[in-house]
């Protein structure tokens, strides 16, 4: 039955949940690279960042530097952090461009005050409503994390987390504990009349009041089919008239690399294997 399907944070906690067998989903799983890759473009939108200069952002939650790769690609310089060892291996392995760190957001975050411009964060913030070991209290890992994100934001930017919440209790819990934190904003819910689309995003501002975003199909069921389509439509042809190459891709790849020698990174030579897809190892 349906029903019976576990979320993934009941299944443990996520530091054993995401594994290497799992972390390895996320860079072999077409579907998946395309939903992480739409939300973070949301996400980064959402964010309002200044067009004419890079901004250093925080990627919450990171995993293996799907969400980082779609930031590097906007010309924005990032660090990423997450509990998965298992995660941040695939993100090594990548040659992500952004600074990785192995950590507990649970915890707290360890960054000096107010140097982040921004910061998002796909499919993470719901872990923290789970008491995973003895010691945890969702409410106060809710508090920690949202206090030293505050402390670590520019005064004026904005937090972006895009989240999957379980109920209506959790999603009051989690906004309760911005709110004290010292967070405004509120919740944008993309799509709000389709069961797939549906997408949550909370959206916060540190330090100024801030007008939330409209949120996308948020008219009629019969309006919200069509407005959805306009959409992805328009997103792709601005994609294609930007000249990207499609992800993943040979051109991606040797465009990826060059953008990291720029930076002064060392980078593995260009050979004819480089962007060849390789056989799957049993």
């Amino acid at each position: 039955m349906a029903g019976s399907v576990k979320r993934p944070e009941h299944r443990g906690p996520p530091e054993l949940f995401y594994n290497e067998e799992e972390a390895r989903k996320y860079t072999q799983n077409s579907r998946m690279i395309e939903i992480q890759t739409q939300m973070s473009e949301r996400a980064v939108e959402l964010l309002c960042l200044p067009e004419n200069r890079p901004s250093y952002l925080l990627d919450v939650g990171c995993g293996s530097g799907l969400s980082g790769d779609y930031i590097s690609e906007q010309g924005h310089y990032w660090v990423g952090i997450d509990i998965s060892r298992a995660m941040l291996d695939v993100a090594v392995e990548q040659e992500i461009e952004g600074d990785l760190i192995l950590g507990d957001m649970g915890q707290g975050l360890p960054f000096r005050p107010g140097i982040f411009d921004g910061c998002i964060s796909i499919s993470a913030l719901q872990w923290l409503c789970n008491a995973d070991k003895r010691i945890h209290s969702p409410p106060r890992r809710l508090y920690r994390f949202f206090s030293s994100l505050y402390s670590s934001l520019a005064r004026g930017s904005r937090a972006v987390l895009q989240l999957y919440p379980e109920n209506a209790q959790q999603l009051e819990l989690i906004t309760a504990q911005a709110m004290k934190a010292g967070f405004t904003g509120g919740m944008v819910i993309d799509y709000p009349n389709s069961t797939k689309a549906k997408k949550f995003f909370l959206c916060l501002f540190a330090g100024v009041s801030g007008v939330l975003p409209k949120a996308l199909g948020a008219e009629t069921s019969e309006a919200e089919e069509s407005h959805q389509a306009t959409f992805i439509n328009e997103r792709m042809r601005f994609k294609n008239a930007r000249g990207k190459s499609v992800k993943k891709s040979k051109d991606w790849i040797l465009e990826k690399k060059e953008r990291r020698r720029r930076q002064g990174k060392e980078v593995r030579p260009d050979t004819r294997y480089t962007g060849r897809k390789r056989r799957p190892q049993f």
